[in-house]
């Protein structure tokens, strides 16, 4: 089975931006996530970018519940 394989802004829909990205891949190398490196090239960027399984970036960006809260 094939992973689905992820840009930062394919699953944000917005350009992280220089810092995220970075906390992003330093969770990645923590975690020994595999990732690609993708090319690209458009009017804003060029250059290489990382690719993670979705399955990491859903649980990197999963928010916290509160399971104390009375309602």
């Amino acid at each position: 089975m094939e992973k689905e394989m992820l840009s930062l802004y394919d699953y944000l829909g917005y350009a992280a931006g220089d810092r995220l990205g970075k906390n992003v891949a330093k969770k990645a190398a923590e975690q020994k996530v595999t990732y690609a490196v993708k090319y690209v090239e458009n009017p804003k960027y060029k250059g290489d970018i990382m690719m993670y399984p979705k399955s990491f970036l859903d649980s990197y960006f999963k928010l916290d519940v509160n399971d104390d809260l009375p309602f």
